[in-house]
């Protein structure tokens, strides 16, 4: 054990990064997660940015609000509790199969409702955060 966190022994502080993804990805899909980890940022500044799973950002208050993962053709944020969430807007297009988690895909070119984004981030944050003072009452 070398006494050093995972993200120091890749290089760096999670969202060094993060920035470090985004510059790496040099077209849309960088401007994207740029774009997304700035309405999370918005949404809830107490967020804490985390990177796991060898390359995955993550955010992160009361447990894992999403995840912001980048592929060929889509960036995609997926929610962690996502199934237990409230989409008024429908935002979740998807893993719309599963019991726990709901995903969003962007892709080129795609509108982001900010709004109804950052609401769907607090929501998150409200419902980890919920669940660890229920657990914690227990």
């Amino acid at each position: 054990m070398t006494g050093k966190t995972s993200e120091e022994a890749e290089g760096g502080s999670a969202s060094q990064m993060i920035d470090a993804r985004i510059r790496e990805l040099g077209d849309w899909r960088g401007e994207m997660l740029a774009r997304l980890r700035g309405l999370i940022r918005d949404a809830d500044p107490e967020a804490v940015e985390t990177w796991k799973w060898r390359g995955v950002p993550v955010w992160e208050h009361g447990g894992i609000i999403c995840t912001g993962e980048t592929y060929k053709s889509v960036v995609k944020l997926t929610f962690a509790k996502g199934a237990s969430l409230d989409d008024p807007a429908g935002l979740f297009n998807s893993s719309l199969e599963g019991n726990t988690r709901r995903a969003i895909d962007f892709h080129k070119g795609d509108e982001v409702d900010e709004t109804a984004l950052k609401a769907l981030v607090r929501a998150a944050v409200a419902l980890n955060v919920e669940g660890r003072t229920a657990r914690s009452r227990k």
